[in-house]
Formats: C-alpha cells, sequence, structure tokens
C-alpha cells in the first residue's frame, strides 16, 4: 500500500539572536576580514538567522559600528590614573588613546571615515580638552586642540599600519627604498646623510615625543 505523505515540517521561526552575539559575531569578522566586509545581510548568514531578524537590535550599519566602538572602548579603553599636573594629564590620556587604537587598527578607519564615536571613549576627551582649558587656553581653542592632537594620533596609526602591511606583501624594495639608492648628493645632501637609515628610523616608536611636541606647541604663548 502506498506510504500516506510525510507531514509538511513548518519552518517557525529563525531562533532567538540576543545583541551580545551580534555585536560578538560583527566583531569577529572586521577582525579577521575588515569593516567593508560587514554587511547586514553578511553578519545574518554567520548567526544563522536573517537581516530582519538583526534589526530588532540594531537598526543598519551605522548603529551596528556605534556598537562596535563601544563595546571595544569598554573592553579596553581603561582609564589610567591621570597626573595632577594638566599638561601631563593630557599626554597620558592621548596616549591611553593611541595604545588602545594601535591594538585595533580597524577602530581608526571608522572614527576617521565618519562622525561616529564611542561615547564610553569621551572621558578621554574630556581629559585632554580640560587640560588644555587648565593650561590657558580658551575653550574653543581646546577644541582646536583636541582635534590637532586627535589627527595627529590617528594619522600615526594609519600610516604606521598601511606601511607594515605593504611590507607584509611584498618583499620587494619599496618604491622610496629605491628613489633613495640614487639621490644626488648635490641637490639632496641631507637626505643623502640618511637615507641607508631612513626605513628603521621612520619606523621608531616616537609617537610619544611627538605628541609631546604638539603639546608644547598648542600650549606656546601666542
Amino acid at each position: 500500500m502506498p506510504q500516506p505523505p510525510a507531514p509538511r515540517k513548518t519552518l517557525g521561526r529563525p531562533p532567538r539572536i540576543s545583541r551580545e552575539e551580534v555585536v560578538t559575531t560583527a566583531r569577529r569578522i572586521v577582525d579577521t576580514e575588515g569593516v567593508d566586509r560587514l554587511t547586514m545581510r553578511r553578519l545574518a548568514t554567520e548567526i544563522g538567522s536573517t537581516p530582519m531578524a538583526l534589526y530588532h537590535h540594531v537598526r543598519n550599519k551605522e548603529e551596528l559600528l556605534v556598537l562596535l566602538l563601544d563595546d571595544y572602548a569598554t573592553r579596553t579603553l581603561h582609564r589610567p590614573d591621570l597626573p595632577a599636573q594638566p599638561r601631563e594629564r593630557i599626554v597620558v590620556a592621548a596616549a591611553t588613546i593611541h595604545e588602545a587604537l594601535a591594538a585595533c587598527p580597524w577602530i581608526v578607519e571608522v572614527l576617521t571615515a565618519d562622525d561616529l564615536m564611542a561615547t564610553s571613549a569621551l572621558w578621554f576627551v574630556e581629559q585632554i580638552v580640560d587640560g588644555l582649558v587648565e593650561c590657558g587656553l580658551s575653550p574653543e581653542r581646546a577644541v582646536h586642540g583636541y582635534r590637532a592632537i586627535w589627527y595627529y594620533t590617528a594619522g600615526e596609526i594609519v600610516v604606521r599600519v598601511t606601511a607594515a602591511r605593504r611590507r607584509t606583501d611584498d618583499d620587494r624594495p619599496t618604491y622610496r627604498e629605491q628613489v633613495f639608492a640614487d639621490l644626488d648628493p648635490g641637490e639632496l645632501p641631507r637626505l643623502v646623510q640618511v637615507a641607508d637609515h631612513w626605513a628603521p628610523l621612520t619606523a621608531e616608536d616616537t609617537y610619544l615625543d611627538g605628541l609631546r611636541a604638539l603639546v608644547d606647541g598648542l600650549l606656546a604663548p601666542r
């Protein structure tokens, strides 16, 4: 006798997901493949859900990136004991930001590409702006000073990480090395003098030296 048809399986609702799972999975994608590969569809696939289910937790990719920023800041950006001297407070706060961001360069990419920010990191911005004001700057000039410090901090990380990535991807001499090997000593005597040491010199970590010089310049009498 013919067997009765098997009962049809109902799809039902997709498994329930948590915001923590959303953030953890998104963080794994950007850590391994970069921010450009993070999409709501890709995230839903990795979790085993649907894009529509994700919208119960995040409205769009921008909000997802904000969650990632706050998640990273909460886990890694710990408030240090700040010195009483305001000039040193500026340096310590900026150096702490630099240390945290240098360990996760994709964060810098997100922060410099748009107006997104981690609200949990604002305490550090407060310390820098307040320190500049205590050193004699107006609040307006202190904001400009913070912006200069941020540009220096983010730029240093972007340049260093990009250069390291290019060196990893290609073992051949860089274009700069080829040019420096054939400099005209009559026209560029100083560059010829340091050409052989240019790469190791520019690879040294001089962030703190540059930061202190920048702060000194911002606070110099005008």
